[in-house]
């Protein structure tokens, strides 16, 4: 895969508020019946933010509650100061989600057109659109892929992909949930690197690998359905590991 190109923090898209709060307040999910968040307050601003636990905890619920792709049963969830019921349309602006497997992401025949999607309905012209379009794809080392089948694609590129259909949108939050699952090695840390040490806006990585949690500003660990610490990585990770044995 061609390295995306370096660029400054600034130009990367998506404008940094001033208040970057992630705040949930007493939250709770039930879907089809079944509880699967219970009671998680907290206020998070750090901009990288790590989410662990084990399958089944709820992390993953938590990162789409932040998407706004499920609505809370019952509490607040506000984002940026915009809350998540009354705001949900704003809020499906602010935040851009990237998951493990791209394939589910991917919407459009070619990747040109896979990248323009993300910017339906946002009242741009076509000339604008392709130049956002060829910008975006000569940065992040797809220029040469513009034309070809989307699913043609490797599975690193296939995921770096779906975060410059995220990125192009301009998002202020970014919510990747498992985006190194399915990656070997290389592309695993170009799409890491990416999130944690080169974009400015503010990343939610839901994660296995305790070593990328380990560089985020602050972890959260949940655990059957519950929120059960937030604290620096370190100590997080440590209890976590003995935790599991």
């Amino acid at each position: 895969m061609t390295e995306p190109t370096p660029a400054a923090a600034h130009d990367l898209g998506g404008e940094i508020p001033a208040d970057r709060t992630l705040a949930f307040d007493g939250v709770g999910v039930e879907l089809a019946g079944t509880r699967i968040l219970s009671d998680v307050t907290l206020s998070l601003a750090e901009r990288r933010i790590a989410v662990i636990g084990e399958n089944g905890s709820g992390k993953s619920t938590f990162a789409r509650l932040l998407g706004g792709l499920v609505a809370p049963t019952r509490g607040r969830v506000s984002i940026h100061g915009h809350d998540l019921v009354a705001g949900r349309k704003h809020v499906r602006r602010l935040v851009g989600s990237v998951f493990s497997n791209p394939d589910a992401q991917i919407i459009m025949p070619t990747v040109a057109e896979d990248v323009a999607f993300s910017l339906r309905r946002r009242g741009l012209g076509k000339a604008e659109i392709a130049e956002r379009v060829d910008a975006t794809l000569e940065r992040y080392g797809l220029a040469e892929r513009a034309d070809a089948p989307a699913h043609s694609l490797s599975g690193g590129q296939k995921q770096l992909l779906a975060l410059c259909a995220v990125l192009i949108a301009e998002p202020s939050v970014i919510v990747a949930d498992e985006p190194t699952a399915l990656l070997d090695g290389r592309n695993s840390r170009l799409i890491s690197g990416l999130l944690l040490d080169e974009l400015p806006q503010q990343v939610v990585l839901v994660t296995h690998d305790l070593e990328l949690a380990a560089r985020c500003d602050v972890a959260v660990r949940f655990e059957g359905g519950r929120l059960l610490e937030v604290d620096a990585p370190a100590g997080v990770i440590a209890r976590y590991r003995q935790d599991l044995g």
